[in-house]
C-alpha cells in the first residue's frame, strides 16, 4: 500500500484555528509524540501540535502499545499550557467527543464513545486517547493530549479487547488525512472555549453519544475487577459506579459490558 505524504499546506488551507495547530511540527519517526511535547521545552506554546507517520513506542492507556502503520493513520499531540486541573478529565473526553464528531461530518458514520476515552464506529475500535501532563509548584504546567486515529489502515493484526477498525474501512474509501485533522482541530478548539464557559453542555454532548449509560458492566483496574451499573458520569467527568446502594467514583479501568 502507497504511504503518501502528509501534505502541510492542504491540511493548512482547511485549519480554521485561533491557536491550536498554529504552531504545527511534522515528524517522520519519534518514539513517542506525547513525550516529544511533555519533554521538549522549546515547544512552548499553547496549541502547538505535533504529528508522527511513526511512534516507535507509541502507548495507551495503561502502558499498552499502540500500533499504527507509518503513513496510513494520524497519531498526534496537542499541547495545552494553563489548564485547570480540574478540567484535565473533561479535556480528555472532549477529545474522543471532537474525533468522533468529525468523522460524523465528514464521513456520515455511525459513532459512539466509551469510557474514558474511545471512539468507536459500527461498535468497532477507530480512535484513543492519552492524556498526560506535568506539574510545576502544584500547578499544571503542560497538558498533552495525544490522539490515535485509525484512517487508511485495513489490516490490523494481533489480539484486542475490542475489535479494531479504520476510517477507511467504514466508508469504503482512502480518506485524506490532512481534512480529517483540520476538522479535529477546528472542532477541539471551539470545544476547548466550550469547556471554559460551560462544560455541563460538553458532559451532555459526550453522555448522548455513550451507550453504555445505565447498562450493567464489569470494571478492570489495575488490581481488581468490580462488576455493577455504569449510572452516571459525575460533573468532573468521572464515572459514578453502582453496585447495589452503594455508588463510587472511578476514575480510570477498562470499562465493558458484563
Amino acid at each position: 500500500m502507497e504511504n503518501k505524504e502528509f501534505q502541510i499546506e492542504e491540511f493548512d488551507i482547511k485549519l480554521d484555528t485561533e491557536e491550536i495547530g498554529r504552531q504545527f511540527v511534522y515528524i517522520q519517526q519519534v518514539d513517542s509524540s506525547n513525550s516529544y511535547l511533555l519533554n521538549n521545552k522549546e515547544l512552548k506554546i499553547n496549541g502547538t501540535v505535533v504529528l508522527a507517520e511513526e511512534q516507535t513506542k507509541g502507548r495507551g492507556r495503561m502502558n499498552r502499545d499502540w500500533q499504527s502503520q507509518s503513513g496510513q493513520n494520524l497519531t498526534f499531540s496537542i499541547l495545552l499550557r494553563k489548564v485547570d486541573g480540574k478540567k484535565v478529565n473533561i479535556i480528555n473526553l472532549g477529545a474522543s467527543l471532537v474525533v468522533a464528531q468529525a468523522i460524523e461530518n465528514l464521513f456520515q458514520l455511525n459513532t459512539s464513545l466509551k469510557w474514558p476515552n474511545d471512539v468507536l464506529i459500527n461498535n468497532k475500535k477507530a480512535a484513543g486517547i492519552l492524556i498526560e501532563s506535568t506539574s510545576k509548584a502544584n500547578e499544571l504546567d503542560r497538558v498533552v493530549v495525544g490522539i490515535g486515529i485509525n484512517v487508511n489502515q485495513i489490516n490490523f493484526p494481533g489480539k484486542y479487547k475490542i475489535e479494531p477498525t479504520s476510517v477507511r474501512k467504514e466508508f469504503k474509501h482512502k480518506v485524506s488525512r490532512e481534512k480529517l485533522l483540520s476538522e479535529v482541530l477546528n472542532l477541539y478548539e471551539e470545544l476547548l472555549y466550550k469547556i471554559d464557559e460551560s462544560h455541563e453542555e460538553v458532559l451532555e454532548d459526550w453522555k448522548e453519544r455513550c451507550s453504555m449509560i445505565g447498562e450493567k458492566i464489569k470494571v478492570e483496574g489495575s488490581k481488581e475487577t468490580k462488576f455493577g451499573i455504569f449510572d452516571d458520569i459525575d460533573s468532573e467527568g468521572f464515572l459514578i459506579f453502582k453496585t447495589g446502594d452503594k455508588t463510587e467514583r472511578i476514575h480510570f479501568g477498562d470499562v465493558s459490558l458484563s
